[in-house]
């Protein structure tokens, strides 16, 4: 395929926006360590790197495997000479390059979520002068709300599902396991564009489909089976989500009638979706058509989430309360209904809040059976 041209990130301004936010907390220096939020911030791929964000300057602490790399991916975001490249030996000489860079006192910020207890403490330990403190979101505060480039990276690894999911129109025949079927649709995304699957993909036939979670197995798919198929692709970090709940041949009729309820629900979430609106409300306006019909107990999850460089991160979707949606958020909407030992039903879509409300970025038909006269 033709390789992919993207609007490119304005990752300077990134960086200042985390540094401003620092500085609000007071901050003098913030450490940032979650892997999604360093690229994000600076472009870095690579498997070990930590930013370090004090006034007036910015470095990417890494090791000798990245000595070329890092150089190389900080000017591509057009970064060189704004972050520095600080390689980092092991022993008692990388310990001083982290007390230089933490100073011998003031408020340091850690990730609260990444960093683990005995880390603090061997930092404590280096740089006993300083006051550790942990901080939330920082880095989320900015990635929440995509920007142009990432909405088109997020729309290209939907754009693969959606070419890759028409390979289950074959490859669902009663002969083949849901291990088998979940490999070949791997591949077919894959063959569709993506870089690969975003998550381990779930394909659930029958009974299995009542597991919302549910992992492939060996049991063979029945052309007759109801079959929930979640999966996600990624393209240049940026990950897509997608459930359709499908059969190519004669369903039990509750099943239908279960499906045409959560394509309902569904429907009625994605028209929550909305500039302004609590969060919150999109899991309200899905969940009571659920239990309008009375099987809101068998919704057992919530309606969604924020999908970018992380397949699952803000904003979430909470039965109560939440932010408010602003344009670039996005998020999933995926009701379900999973009924023990008979089948389960779940529908998703990421979909994008803009000025009209929100588009959707996975495109696959919502049918329950999927045909070729269906695809565009």
């Amino acid at each position: 395929m033709t390789p992919l041209e993207f609007p490119a990130a304005d990752r300077r301004g990134r960086v200042e926006a985390v540094a401003a936010r620092a500085a609000e907390v007071p901050l003098d220096v913030l450490v940032v360590s979650h892997p999604s939020n360093v690229r994000w911030a600076v472009g870095f791929t690579g498997s070990n790197g930590t930013l370090v964000l004090r006034q007036g300057s910015v470095a990417l602490l890494t090791d000798a495997r990245y000595r070329d790399q890092a150089p190389a991916e900080l000017a591509d975001a057009g970064l060189a000479g704004i972050v520095q490249v600080v390689e980092v030996p092991s022993g008692a000489d990388g310990e001083a390059v982290w007390r230089t860079l933490l100073g011998p006192s003031g408020r340091v910020g850690l990730e609260a979520t990444e960093v683990s207890w005995a880390t603090v403490r061997e930092l404590s330990r280096i740089a006993p002068g300083v006051e550790f403190v942990p901080t939330v979101g920082l880095v989320e505060a900015g990635r929440s709300c995509k920007d142009a480039a990432e909405v088109a990276r997020i729309a290209a690894a939907a754009g693969a599902v959606d070419r890759g999911f028409w390979s289950l129109t074959s490859l669902i025949d009663g002969a083949r396991s849901e291990i088998e079927i979940a490999r070949a649709l791997d591949a077919a995304i894959v063959d569709a564009g993506a870089d690969g699957p975003a998550f381990p993909t779930i394909v659930a036939s029958g009974p299995n489909g009542a597991l919302p979670h549910a992992r492939p197995t060996d049991r063979v798919v029945g052309i007759d089976d109801v079959v929930v198929v979640d999966v996600g692709a990624v393209v240049d970090g940026y990950r897509s989500d997608m459930t359709r709940t499908i059969c190519l041949g004669s369903p039990d009729p509750e099943a239908m009638v279960v499906w045409e309820l959560v394509a309902a629900a569904q429907a009625a979430g994605r028209a929550a979706v909305r500039e302004g609106a609590v969060v919150s409300a999109v899991d309200l306006a899905a969940r009571s058509v659920i239990e309008g019909a009375g099987l809101g107990e068998r919704f057992t999850h919530g309606t969604g989430h924020g999908v970018g460089l992380d397949v699952h991160e803000a904003p979430s979707i909470p039965r109560s309360g939440g932010v408010p949606l602003e344009i670039g958020h996005v998020l999933t909407v995926e009701p379900g209904v999973y009924l023990p030992g008979r089948f389960g039903v779940r529908i998703e879509d990421t979909v994008v809040v803009t000025p009209d409300g929100c588009r959707s970025l996975t495109g696959f038909p919502i049918v329950l059976r999927p045909t070729r006269s269906d695809r565009p």
